[in-house]
């Protein structure tokens, strides 16, 4: 995996993206407390700005932290897989 310049993107220079070999998009969160859904809601709103600029890339959260189940449901709904680090 390698790191994507999230300005490419019209995302904050502090959003962490990686790009793996297949060109999947993963937005990165390393912390140690919860996802909850404000998260949730900040990660659908980088998800629409990639879109925005490639509709072809698959978007997945990629996180070490434990994610709340309604955000789980949420973001699922929204076609963005959870994966844990």
């Amino acid at each position: 995996m390698k790191p994507v310049d999230p300005k490419t993107y019209n995302l904050s220079p502090r959003t962490k993206l990686l790009e793996n070999n297949r060109g999947s998009l993963f937005v990165l969160i390393d912390r140690k407390s919860r996802v909850v859904m404000k998260d949730g809601y900040k990660i659908v709103k980088i998800a629409e700005h990639i879109k925005k600029v490639n509709q072809n890339k698959k978007i997945s959260l990629l996180t070490s932290a434990p994610v709340c189940s309604k955000t789980k449901k949420h973001l699922l709904k929204c076609s963005i897989p959870v994966l844990s680090l």
